[in-house]
């Protein structure tokens, strides 16, 4: 259901288009409520992002493959995002200063293995930052729509809200091309279906990438979760290698 979602949205008359698959290695963190310890993963991705008369879309699917039996030895995490311009809805410039436009967002967040789902309904802050080919913040509510431990997923939680930045910043150096790309999310406290803490978290994810043509990437991904999965006992600090391949 969640891959028909996806795919149902409206691309075809896309005003433009970018489809992405990575590959990304690294040694990753296990929260302790899963174990603890750590496990180095293989992650396959598949990205998209497109913009269209009513605003843009991005979603992108994680196939996480850990290398050690037992947390993620495989799963599958994605996420979805449809924003809604009000600029280009009313014809006119919305916003102003830095705030180039200002949309209505609702996103999807989905786990297989743990069988979570979240709703984010919110609001995008378009900025123009300059040299940023594109920077967004975004303020949503984090709803949770999962099942709970009694149809054997992970633990049902209270709702929250999260603030996210989420960005892309070309450069050269020479003949060559380069990016700083990502995002850094922000998501507060709550409380599980049995009564325990779910900490607040702060994950950042940006990429340094190296494109030696316009289909090919090289580079690394910095991971830095704070109160990983809400886990207060876990702080992941790593690097990943990446591989992209853009459509």
């Amino acid at each position: 259901m969640t891959l028909a979602l996806m795919w149902a949205l409206p691309v075809q008359g896309a005003d433009w288009s970018i489809t992405e698959a990575h590959l990304s290695y690294g040694n990753l963190d296990i929260p302790t409520f899963a174990g603890g310890g750590d496990s180095n993963h293989f992650i396959y991705t598949l990205q998209h992002a497109s913009g269209w008369k009513y605003g843009d879309n991005f979603f992108f699917i994680d196939f996480l493959d850990a290398q050690d039996p037992g947390f993620q030895d495989f799963d599958i995490y994605g996420e979805w995002y449809s924003n809604f311009s009000l600029g280009k809805i009313s014809g006119r410039t919305v916003g102003g200063g830095i705030v180039s436009d200002i949309g209505l967002i609702w996103g999807f967040n989905w786990a297989s293995d743990a069988d979570v789902k979240k709703y984010l309904p919110g609001v995008r802050l378009a900025l123009d930052l300059g040299w940023f080919a594109f920077a967004n913040l975004d303020f949503t509510a984090y709803i949770d729509d999962s099942e709970g431990a009694a149809a054997g997923g992970a633990p049902r939680e209270g709702d929250s809200w999260m603030i996210d930045f989420n960005f892309a910043r070309p450069f050269t150096i020479g003949q060559s091309s380069f990016s700083i790309e990502g995002h850094i999310e922000y998501i507060a406290g709550r409380d599980n279906e049995f009564g325990g803490k779910v900490e607040h978290w702060i994950l950042a994810q940006p990429q340094f990438r190296w494109s030696p043509n316009d289909h090919l990437s090289l580079g690394l991904e910095y991971q830095y979760w704070l109160n990983k999965l809400g886990d207060g006992a876990t702080d992941e600090n790593t690097v990943q290698a990446l591989l992209v391949w853009k459509f």
